[in-house]
């Protein structure tokens, strides 16, 4: 099924990686994938946000559409980082996903059962049991979550990071102390840049390939 797909790409010609950024139950308008592409694409990436709600005619997801859609729109964020891969500015071998509470969700369970994605932002979400009991491979992850989170609890960023430890899979995490689910003031910032990092990382092309 085609979606809308808002594209943001670097301002100079070149490959550039991916990175695929996925909102949260509220829709596109109530998080931060728009920012964060645009932000992210003048320092150097293709960005990809997915109107994956457009699939299933949802406007905000309460739990029971997110346990009915969740298969739906993982399959639509798949066919989104294909549609992206074939972008003339885009490199397909360097692929990063960026998820706001759902969306995070989606990423880390999508980077669960795909090779090609090779680093996850996972912004106040988490992993449910029935992938945390399948994890046998993850990109890089690095989890951003509130302590003071009343709709993703902080126990669901210590669940990413325990079944990360127990597999010896690679991650980073940080915690905010004041925060809760959405970040503010410098805390964003703070979050914004260690992302960025994050992804340059994991995902800048190695000079000459």
């Amino acid at each position: 099924m085609q979606i809308p797909v808002d594209v943001f790409t670097p301002g100079t010609g070149g490959q550039f990686p991916i990175i695929c950024a996925l909102h949260g139950s509220g829709g596109l308008h109530n998080t931060g994938p728009l920012p964060i592409g645009e932000l992210l694409a003048s320092r150097g990436f293709c960005v990809f946000v997915p109107h994956y709600f457009a699939a299933t005619n949802t406007q905000w997801a309460d739990v029971t559409t997110i346990w009915r859609e969740f298969p739906n729109w993982m399959r639509v964020i798949s066919d989104s980082l294909d549609f992206a891969e074939k972008h003339p500015q885009a490199d397909p071998r360097h692929i990063g996903l960026i998820g706001f509470s759902l969306g995070a969700y989606l990423s880390l369970a999508l980077g669960t059962q795909q090779r090609r994605i090779k680093a996850i932002v996972d912004f106040f979400g988490g992993l449910t049991d029935y992938f945390t009991e399948r994890l046998t491979q993850l990109a890089p992850v690095l989890i951003l979550h509130g302590e003071a989170d009343k709709v993703v609890p902080v126990s669901e960023a210590h669940k990413v990071a325990r079944a990360l430890d127990e597999r010896g899979l690679p991650y980073e995490m940080k915690l905010y102390q004041n925060q809760g689910h959405g970040f503010q003031g410098p805390e964003m910032l703070d979050a914004s840049q260690r992302a960025y990092k994050f992804l340059k990382q994991h995902l800048a092309a190695p000079e000459g390939s």
